[in-house]
């Protein structure tokens, strides 16, 4: 217990742990600061929708799949000319309320009469992959559609860049998606959400961004 009393107080020894600390807490703050930047360069790239069903009964996932088709459907006529996701977001909320009445027309037609909620905003997303594509947790700018209670699974897709319209039940995005993607992102951002690339550094980066986000210390941003 003494030789380590004496250890712990020797100068070059505080000296290192110092150093050690100090280095630590660089090295945390350099790769916050990374997670951040890079996660909010992600997210302006995107514009997404966020479907809730109202329980996770068979019936009311299949009336969400459902009132999901018509939304995509509808939103891709107002948009499938458009290439800045500024433009999309806007034109989402000139037609918020035509939103709203799809969906209710559509769960009506099945024979529920549950109420639509109707919100664009910045909201948090678990990790999700589409076809090849994944996208990190964090947040990002959506419409979210909320059927009745609320209470079911979600569903989530890309709207901007139109990843919603493809299949990915096949495992892969098609290639003009991607160029999409590409257009709308920097070289490093698209090399982190494309699980094509096996590189180490770019998956480990990808994991540093899902560590803060689930941390905490990446938050929905100031609308």
């Amino acid at each position: 217990m003494k030789k380590v009393i004496n250890f712990i107080k020797n100068p070059k020894t505080k000296m290192v742990c110092i150093l050690s600390i100090l280095l630590f807490i660089y090295t945390s703050i350099c790769a916050l600061s990374y997670a951040k930047t890079v996660s909010s360069d992600i997210s302006d790239s995107v514009f997404r929708l966020h479907v809730i069903a109202n329980s996770d009964s068979i019936e009311d996932q299949n009336l969400k799949y459902k009132v999901r088709d018509n939304l995509i459907e509808y939103m891709n006529t107002l948009c499938a000319n458009e290439t800045e996701k500024s433009e999309v977001i806007k034109i989402a909320i000139e037609h918020q309320d035509e939103f709203k009445k799809i969906a209710e027309d559509t769960i009506k037609e099945n024979g529920f009469d549950y109420t639509v909620k109707i919100n664009i905003g910045n909201f948090e997303f678990p990790t999700k992959t589409y076809g090849d594509i994944s996208f990190p947790a964090g947040y990002y700018d959506a419409l979210r559609v909320e059927i009745g209670k609320a209470q079911g699974q979600n569903w989530w897709c890309v709207m901007f860049p139109p990843l919603c319209f493809i299949d990915v039940t096949s495992g892969v995005v098609p290639d003009e998606s991607k160029e999409d993607l590409k257009e709308n992102m920097n070289t490093e951002d698209y090399a982190l959400i494309s699980e094509n690339n096996n590189n180490t550094g770019i998956s480990f980066k990808f994991k540093l961004l899902e560590f803060f986000t689930n941390a905490g210390f990446i938050t929905a941003k100031n609308n």
